[in-house]
């Protein structure tokens, strides 16, 4: 027996999926795809964490070091099952100012200390704080990172070396550029092309190169070069791992240590946290919607990554972070658990032990030259763009400027301060102007109202002459209390010596319950609005009437009606100023906030998860009522939320081919039926008669007699729902339709053939318009629905046996 149940929220915990490889763990099995998306990351992350210690000035061997703990103790510990960390290139200035100041063994100690606080963070549960730096100042960091890191290794590119900061390495270019080494410039140009032009590679065969990552061929070839040409340059020299240096006990200025610490507790945190929300949405857009990925558990993230740095500094390796190069080559190539991230560990370890004959025949110029290219990219061009838009260009030029010229740190700080100072700017900045028209005076207030803005208000309105009209426009989000208050008393006086006041929002709509409405409640709390004791101050446009509530011949209570039209005169016409009005709202307010959601489905696709089919009843708001947003559903409306039996659509198949294009093409998991109370195809349904001519309703309303047919029907009970017999038979019809509709969807032969494959499941749903209450039907997919429901505690979502 099924039941329909409310569709609430359950207050028992959620069971987690674990974060582990699958087969438990007991074992360690990894899947086929982890084999290969571990080979693949390690041929990225071989060369690049060479790389990276050259770079940073420290042995060659801690970046093997770490990119072997990143893979086996991160990838195990951490709770972002696909994430790949290592030594990254946003580590390199950091490192390489500590390693010059203290020595590389009082860095490695300040990396154990760094991984120490790292897990303290963790267990005070402060992971998601780390999001809440304003993009532009981390975009900003990464620039400068990238700057400095590319300024440097051009010198090597060009046979020389690299000066201690980057102003210095800027400076010494002239110089470098008259005392080119040919050797190592021909290598780092063959490294750069490589570099540049393997993923531009056209055609079959190209596609089938483009497998072998960029990365491993540049080095590859540009070895395969300084060997045939014979050339004489500097190349890699792995040592001994007998002599690989370990962490010493700190020896420095206690702040400076300290300060060492926070550095790359900070950088490597931000970064490992960003690259996991990053990894998130990575998954969940590939075709099979990371299914069977469990979503980054942050703070056990950042206690991995704690670990890690632990284990990398003990072991004379170099910091360890969350490397998004890595991790997007990882879930590109289809990795599905964490083995395949420890596994790169593994083949990283194998490497460094049984590779280095060959790892010693690679220029230190194709290295170099890596290094160069990935710190040019990392001014991204799409970061300068968003900022750009958002008007944050100043606080990523800044953070940009301060890192590259000044530190780390200080860059990061001086980002911060100004992206506080252009908040404090946003939130004061107040255009008041004033003109004359058709001998009415009008205010317009562009801004938010606050305390700092008074002075300049009061000013505006004492210069407007008493006794006249006059109308106050404010475009804004916020009126704090001593605007209001300014803006009220203002008003009382004007209307005490026979002017008029009317406030209205930009676009002319009149704000009611504003104090030029109401001046004559002396009594009133001032710290709310006229007319109500309670309500906080009205803002633009706060009218009586909520947003999603200016839907035709909507008319708010509080509002009078207009005055009757005279005889002589026509009755006034709807116009298209809501509709006007609601885009100009969207425009100015939702738009921002989801135009880089928006961006993204164009660039992508759509890719919605469950196909929604319900009636074209105007109460009937279904991203309101499913709290769904952009890309969400795939959603269907017809009269009645009917689905035809397929060939019985009589030359209109529009509803059969959204379902085949949303199962066939879009390939979601769901399809939901909806129907709701009150419904007037079901009415029409209820009173047709036998003699009622043709109309294209009536025509398209036969689909829904199968329903009728099922509630006349001895052979199926009456449908219940909350523990209730319907209170009508129109309810008793919308019921019975949902049911129907179901069963009707089952006789598609895409819809069968998903359902039988387990890939694909079906839901009922009904929406009681008056109790703006949702029920789901329950019940076994498989035996199909019988007409019953009920309701279940708010606290329980689970059906359970009647």
């Amino acid at each position: 027996m099924t039941l329909c149940t409310p569709a609430r929220t359950p207050n028992r915990p959620r069971t987690q999926r674990p974060h582990s490889p699958p087969g438990g763990g007991r074992r360690f099995r990894p899947a086929g795809a982890d084999v290969s998306a571990s080979i693949a990351v390690f041929l990225i992350a071989l060369p690049l964490s060479l790389g990276i210690a050259l770079a940073t000035g420290a042995p060659l061997q801690a970046g093997l070091v770490a990119a072997a703990v990143g893979g086996l103790v991160a990838g195990r510990l951490g709770g972002s099952p696909l994430q790949v960390s290592g030594p990254a290139a946003g580590l390199t200035v950091v490192t390489a100012e500590l390693i010059q100041r203290y020595g590389w063994r009082t860095t490695c100690a300040i990396t154990v200390l760094a991984g120490l606080a790292q897990i303290g963070l963790a267990t005070l549960k402060v992971a998601r704080s780390a999001l809440m730096v304003s993009p532009a100042i981390v975009h900003g960091m990464v620039a400068g990172i990238g700057v400095t890191i590319a300024l440097a290794q051009l010198h090597i590119v060009l046979g020389g070396t690299p000066q201690s900061s980057a102003v210095a390495n800027a400076l010494g270019l002239p110089a470098q550029l008259a005392d080119v080494g040919p050797a190592s410039l021909a290598i780092s140009a063959l490294t750069v092309a490589v570099l540049l032009g393997w993923p531009r590679l056209p055609g079959r065969a190209g596609a089938w190169a483009r497998k072998v990552p960029a990365a491993l061929v540049a080095v590859a070839g540009a070895t395969l070069l300084a060997v045939a040409a014979g050339f004489r340059v500097p190349r890699v020299d792995l040592p001994s791992w007998s002599s690989h240096a370990l962490p010493g006990l700190p020896d420095g200025p206690v702040l400076g240590i300290a300060a060492g610490v926070l550095t790359i507790t900070l950088v490597t945190s931000v970064q490992s946290l960003l690259s996991a929300v990053a990894v998130d949405k990575l998954a969940a857009a590939r075709p099979d919607r990371g299914r069977g990925v469990p979503r980054s558990d942050l703070d056990r993230e950042l206690a991995g990554q704690g670990a890690a740095n632990m284990v990398s500094g003990a072991l004379g390796g170099l910091p360890v972070a969350g490397v998004a190069v890595r991790s997007v080559a990882n879930v590109t190539a289809g990795a599905v658990s964490r083995a395949s991230t420890m596994l790169h560990g593994l083949w990283i370890v194998l490497a460094a032990l049984f590779l280095v004959p060959a790892i010693d025949l690679i220029p230190l110029a194709a290295l170099a030259a890596l290094v160069m290219v990935v710190g040019v990219q990392m001014v991204s061009i799409t970061h300068i763009r968003t900022v750009t838009r958002h008007r944050e260009v100043v606080v990523y030029a800044v953070t940009l400027t301060g890192v590259v010229l000044v530190g780390l740190l200080e860059g990061v700080a001086l980002g911060i301060a100004v992206a506080v100072a252009v908040a404090l700017h946003r939130l004061t900045r107040t255009r008041i102007t004033r003109e004359d028209r058709d001998g009415r005076h009008l205010l317009r207030v562009r801004g938010q109202l606050t305390f700092l803005a008074v002075p300049r208000l009061s000013r505006a309105l004492h210069q407007i002459p008493a006794g006249s009209d006059v109308t106050v426009e404010l475009d804004g989000s916020f009126m704090d209390h001593a605007a209001y208050e300014t803006l009220n008393d203002w008003t009382a006086g004007h209307l005490a010596h026979g002017g008029t006041v009317e406030l209205t929002g930009p676009t002319g709509g009149r704000i009611t319950g504003s104090p030029a409405a109401h001046t004559a409640e002396p009594d009133a709390d001032p710290g709310t609005a006229p007319g109500t004791g309670s309500a906080p101050h009205p803002g633009p446009e706060d009218v009586c009437c909520r947003p999603w509530t200016p839907w035709h011949n909507h008319q708010c209570a509080e509002q009078p009606a207009p005055p009757p039209a005279p005889a002589t005169e026509e009755p006034a016409r709807p116009t298209a100023h809501q509709l006007a009005h609601g885009i100009g709202k969207f425009q100015r307010n939702t738009a921002p906030l989801v135009r880089d959601e928006l961006a993204r489905l164009a660039r992508e696709g759509q890719t919605p998860s469950q196909l929604f089919l319900t009636c074209a009843d105007s109460r009937l708001v279904t991203s309101m009522i499913t709290s769904s947003g952009p890309g969400d559903l795939f959603t269907v409306r017809n009269v009645g939320n009917l689905v035809p039996l397929p060939g019985e659509e009589s030359g209109d198949d529009s509803v059969a081919a959204a379902i085949e294009y949303a199962v066939d093409v879009l390939r979601v998991q769901s399809i939901t039926v909806c129907g709701h109370s009150g419904c007037g195809a079901m009415q029409a349904l209820l009173g047709a008669g036998p003699d009622e001519p043709a109309t294209p309703l009536r025509r398209w309303l036969r689909h829904g007699r199968p329903s009728l047919e099922r509630m006349a029907s001895r052979r199926h009970a009456w449908a219940r729902i909350a523990g209730r017999l319907p209170a009508d038979a129109v309810e008793q019809l919308c019921l019975t339709n949902v049911v129907q509709q179901l069963e009707h969807l089952r006789a598609y032969e895409s819809v069968a053939r998903r359902l039988a494959d387990g890939s694909l499941t079906l839901h009922g749903m009904y929406f009681h318009v008056g109790e703006a209450q949702a029920y789901l039907l329950s019940g076994d997919e498989v035996r199909g629905y019988d007409d019953v429901f009920d309701s279940v505690p708010p606290t329980a979502l689970t059906a359970r046996a009647s």
